[in-house]
């Protein structure tokens, strides 16, 4: 029996990017006391992020996030939650605003091709 792989369409704005930056984040919890923690990204796009975080919030929350590294602010609402086997709480975030560049960062656009080095382009030391 022969093994089917589907290659699903990405449906994100920008592409996923794998890194680990340093974020504050702020909101409120359940009863209205404000709270503020330090979490770190999992991945992110343009566009919102994945990231780890010790305090619960719920889907629809609103949350700031502040970039460690640049002193940036971005207001974000969260779209899922979801914890794995070794008790860690893995949020997803979309930012409102998309269009200012919370990460320092340029994207790929969804689908567009890797860049591929000529054979005849090899560097030599």
């Amino acid at each position: 029996m022969a093994i089917l792989h589907f290659r699903c369409k990405e449906r994100r704005r920008t592409l996923r990017v794998s890194i680990t930056v340093p974020v504050t984040v702020h909101g409120q919890d359940e009863n209205g006391d404000k709270f503020r923690v330090k979490a770190k990204s999992q991945s992110v796009n343009r566009h919102g992020a994945l990231l780890q975080i010790d305090e619960p919030v719920v889907v629809g929350q609103m949350l700031i996030l502040v970039n460690e590294n640049g002193d940036r602010t971005v207001e974000s609402r969260v779209v899922s939650v979801r914890r794995d086997r070794e008790s860690k709480t893995y949020v997803g975030v979309e930012f409102i605003s998309a269009d200012s560049n919370f990460w320092h960062m340029s994207f790929p656009l969804p689908g567009a091709r890797p860049l591929r080095r000529g054979a005849d382009s090899k560097a030599t030391a």
